[in-house]
């Protein structure tokens, strides 16, 4: 019985081993996407010129907390047509809210500096890639605001808080949580839909509140250099940079790929300054009052990239 127990183990080893000999090895290398915001780049305006305050209104740069991305394409020239290029990622979608949407219940959220999404590499065909297209979908960041008539308190100035702002197409919210309160929508939103949280402390706590609003349609900056040969369509996010040295890919790499994609957050709230302070005003007791945000579209993005062992 031993005997015959022992073949039986040497046999399997035998087609264990000619098993492995005859399968295909491969190196599973990943591209490594990491997110960046800078306050310091160039503010540029939807086909990337530097882009100034219109006149009326008034912007800050917000403190970023976390972002989300709905797309990412490489392209290889300026001539290659949107969703043409190599697309590595799309977030999840959904028809709960009626129309499709972005569903934001599903969507990967990422700060600065740390892998947001990691693609193998052998999904990126051999080429030579200027470009890359990124959709951004939601963002949550820091604000500086003033607000009149807090009951029993009044009028409160240099304020800071925490909104949150959606820039992709058409995003399905269930419920929404900005920073500590949370707001139930159960439904789609369009691009420029915003809910911003006050952030109260101490005495002032149980008049926090989340307040929220729509950006104008059409309103929110996305910038695209390339928009005389390839556009994109009216009302995306699909933000457009090109690589200050074209990333080569000819298919025998063994390194890991990490792409950078630096978004410009140079004053990039923006909103109808009614009464020319500067300053971002809302009002506790009456929201006709607030001053309405026109734009948080990101103003410009810088990708690189670098090859890890």
């Amino acid at each position: 019985m031993l005997k015959k127990r022992l073949i039986s183990y040497f046999l399997f080893g035998i087609l264990l081993i000619l098993f492995s000999c005859n399968k295909e090895v491969k190196n599973f290398n990943d591209i490594h996407f990491v997110l960046e915001f800078d306050e310091n780049q160039i503010r540029l305006d939807n086909v990337g010129n530097p882009a100034v305050i219109p006149a009326g209104n008034a912007a800050q740069t917000p403190l970023m907390n976390l972002m989300s991305v709905h797309y990412i394409e490489l392209s290889e020239n300026e001539f290659v047509p949107f969703k043409d290029g190599a697309v590595l990622y799309t977030a999840p979608q959904t028809s709960e809210g009626g129309d499709e949407a972005i569903n934001f219940d599903e969507a990967q959220v990422s700060g600065a500096g740390v892998d947001f999404v990691k693609i193998n590499l052998e999904r990126l065909a051999p080429g030579t890639y200027k470009y890359i297209r990124v959709s951004v979908a939601y963002q949550n960041y820091d604000i500086k605001y003033n607000i009149n008539d807090i009951p029993i308190f009044g009028d409160l100035t240099d304020q800071t808080g925490t909104a949150a702002s959606f820039l992709g197409f058409n995003t399905y919210i269930s419920d929404l949580k900005v920073k500590n309160l949370t707001t139930t929508i159960n439904a789609n939103k369009l691009q420029g839909f915003w809910a911003f949280e006050s952030l109260f402390t101490e005495d002032l706590e149980p008049y926090n509140a989340i307040y929220s609003g729509q950006a104008p349609a059409g309103a929110t900056t996305v910038v695209n250099p390339l928009d005389a040969t390839s556009p994109v369509p009216e009302g995306s996010c699909v933000i457009t940079g090109a690589f200050a040295e074209p990333l080569i890919i000819d298919g025998t790499e063994t390194s890991e790929l990490f792409i950078y994609i630096s978004f410009s957050v140079n004053n990039s709230f923006e909103w109808i300054d009614s009464n020319g302070n500067g300053d971002w005003d809302l009002d506790a007791i009456v929201p006709a009052n607030n001053e309405a945000v026109v734009d948080m579209g990101l103003r410009g993005l810088i990708p690189s990239w670098e090859w890890k062992e």
